[in-house]
């Protein structure tokens, strides 16, 4: 009767421009004996209005058309239904399984409008985007630092022991130590006290990374995503100590003027982490350790940086972030904090000046509108080509955080988000649920975002946060086991041999979904590893699975061969039962001078199981025509355990389609 993802029945499908008419029809049976029909659609916060649908003639000798137009006025959510007077009295149409309509039940469509002349950059389109954790990738073998010399733990140099070194820079690497194996597995046993302290450290830099850009060029990788790079105390530096200066472990403002001046001679981009819902409390604005000359909030109340935070009770009772109280919560809301990051000579345009391309908005489900709304003004002004990509876990497109609906894709706020529901639908398949889910989570985020979002999606299979890929593929779930448990599990060859072929899998998935893959560093090399610190182990140069590697690469090589279709395409699936996943991107184009239409289909035909599978017996509607596969493919038959195949097709199509 309805499906929302069919142009047939809307047009156009998916989320829409606000001032923008859209076409809707229902079909209806003649038995119904249909009088009258109707589209209920209320705009979240308004009202519901009702429209009347128009008779429009027969579908076939037994089914009727209804039809109308809807222009919404304004950005914002729109959820909708139909209902029809029949002869059984009045029948309300509502949302059923994959955007298709049921008589009766409760569920409503969402349609999601976007601000006017919304944009997002589009230099990632089409791109491949990688993910470091800074300390763990790669350090540079020439001069260290003096920072790098300071630590406990180094040999000492011709320049002498720690103790000479500076005051200031000492005081900065206090409580700070260093692994002088590269491949030694992360601290995670608690101190004395009791506490994880996540202070010590490899000696990762960003000199290391720019010696590796040949090598991430080699992926194809056309963005880095850096985890945080500021002064702080910890190594994965969520607690951040000073937001204006770069950590000294990793090296100086003019080491990463120079990385992204490097990076942009191959065409990569890099972009950083900002982590403004909270800072260390061992920081020059909070400075509970007393590590500053402050004097910080926690130091007095007459501190240039107290209304950053909320205390209940000067100095030791504040709002901290999910009540750590290394992590004091800031108000981001006040003048002062805002002024700081957002301001004409505040933190995000000094780091874009600097040479990067874009931030990532750490936790952004607690950043308040009002915040995200002057970053991304701040962020535009300096560069309208800047990226602002926030991390939510859910649906971006209808999260509410806090009681409150969120804006993220309306326009004004984020660019794009990380793509935490893709990765969930990726692993889920390939571990044996059921394919359904699969379809239904990627078409729900293709229905729900605007396409210009949508394109830039940060579509990753494991980050800093999560189970490495490999690990998750081929390994026993970790449950509620804890960091003694996970610190002592490898992979056996056996699960090992089943994760790599899983992995190229996901790894092909992940690259051909609508968005833009991201890979963790680490994960086209084999790394395996349970959660933090277990999944942020150093890179292991010198013994990656060059197996592996090469699918990675290869993988790079299909992206930007098939980048017009890859960056812009549409996409559906087009058969998601027993061990198999058909997924089609495909692109449809004019050409003028020849009067003829044309549709350029990327095929992706996977095969999860651990037995070979024919797929003779898959049948595909491709534009009306039935397609056997076996037929089109020739040779290609029959789909080994664990592997896929990748087919182009170019076809014409009628111009009335």
């Amino acid at each position: 009767m309805f499906n929302s993802r069919n142009p047939k029945y809307r047009a156009p499908t998916g989320a829409v421009e606000a001032g923008k008419p859209v076409h809707f029809r229902i079909t209806l049976p003649r038995e119904l004996s249909c009088s009258a029909a109707r589209l209920i659609m209320e705009k979240e916060g308004s009202p519901a209005a009702i429209q009347d649908m128009f008779w429009c003639g027969m579908n076939g000798d037994n089914r009727e058309w209804w039809e109308c137009d809807f222009t919404p006025d304004g950005p914002g959510l729109y959820f909708y239904q139909f209902e029809a007077s029949t002869c059984r009295g009045v029948q309300r149409l509502s949302r059923g399984d994959r955007g298709w309509a049921v008589f009766g039940g409760t569920y409503r469509w969402q349609l999601t409008v976007y601000q006017e002349g919304f944009e997002t950059p589009v230099w990632l389109e089409g791109g491949i985007m990688y993910q470091i954790f800074p300390d763990r990738f790669h350090k540079s073998p020439g001069e260290r630092t003096l920072a790098q010399e300071t630590l406990p733990g180094q040999a000492p140099t011709e320049k002498g022991q720690p103790d000479e070194k500076p005051c200031e820079e000492a005081r900065l690497l206090e409580g700070r130590s260093y692994h002088q194996d590269w491949y030694q597995q992360p601290d995670w046993k608690p101190n004395a006290q009791g506490r994880v302290t996540n202070s010590d450290f490899f000696g990762g830099n960003l000199r290391g990374i720019q010696e590796k850009l040949p090598y991430l060029k080699s992926l194809g990788v056309t963005c880095v995503y850096l985890n945080p790079i500021f002064e702080s105390h910890s190594n994965h530096r969520y607690d951040t100590a000073n937001y204006s200066k770069i950590d000294p472990l990793l090296g100086t403002e003019e080491d990463f003027r120079a990385l992204c001046a490097a990076a942009a001679k191959l065409q990569i981009r890099v972009i950083i982490d900002g982590v403004f819902s909270h800072t260390g409390s061992d920081s020059l604005y909070f400075n509970r350790e007393g590590r500053y000359k402050g004097p910080g909030a926690y130091q007095s109340p007459d501190s240039p940086y107290a209304s950053w935070y909320n205390f209940r009770h000067w100095p030791n009772d504040y709002e901290s972030w999910w009540g750590f109280d290394t992590l004091p919560n800031v108000n981001e809301t006040d003048p002062g904090y805002n002024a700081f990051i957002n301001g004409e000579d505040g933190i995000v345009r000094k780091w874009l000046r600097a040479g990067a391309s874009g931030w990532r908005l750490d936790v952004a489900d607690e950043l308040p509108d009002l915040f995200i709304d002057n970053l991304s003004v701040a962020a535009k002004a300096q560069d309208p080509q800047a990226l602002v990509l926030g991390e939510v876990w859910e649906d971006a497109s209808n999260k509410a955080a806090y009681g409150v609906r969120r804006r993220y894709l309306l326009g004004g706020q984020l660019d794009s988000v990380m793509n935490y529901p893709f990765r969930d639908a990726i692993l889920g398949f390939l571990l044996g649920g059921d394919p359904k889910n699969f379809a239904e989570a990627i078409e729900n985020i293709v229905e729900n975002y605007p396409p210009q979002c949508l394109r830039l999606l940060m579509n990753h299979i494991g980050t800093h946060d999560t189970e490495r890929a490999l690990t998750v593929l081929g390994g026993e779930p970790a449950g509620s086991r804890g960091r003694e448990w996970q610190s002592r599990q490898t992979l056996s060859p056996a699960q090992r041999e089943i994760g790599l072929q899983r992995l190229k899998l996901a790894a092909m998935l992940q690259y051909i979904l609508p968005g833009v893959p991201c890979v963790y560093y680490g994960d086209e090399a084999g790394m395996e590893g349970y959660r933090d610190p277990f999944n942020r182990a150093c890179y292991p140069w010198d013994r990656e699975n060059q197996d592996l590697l090469d699918w990675y690469r290869q993988l790079g090589s299909v992206r930007q061969a098939h980048k017009d279709i890859l960056a812009r395409g549409g996409y559906r699936t087009l058969r998601a039962e027993g061990n198999f996943l058909v997924i089609e991107r495909y692109r449809i184009y004019a050409r003028p001078d020849v009067d003829q239409v044309y549709r350029d289909s990327l095929l992706l035909v996977v095969n999860r199981s651990e037995r070979p599978q024919s797929i003779l017996a898959l049948k595909l509607n491709l534009d009306g025509g039935q397609y056997i596969m076996g037929e089109t493919l020739g040779s290609v038959t029959v789909l080994r355990p664990y592997s896929c195949a990748l087919l182009k097709f170019h076809r014409e199509i009628e111009t009335n389609t």
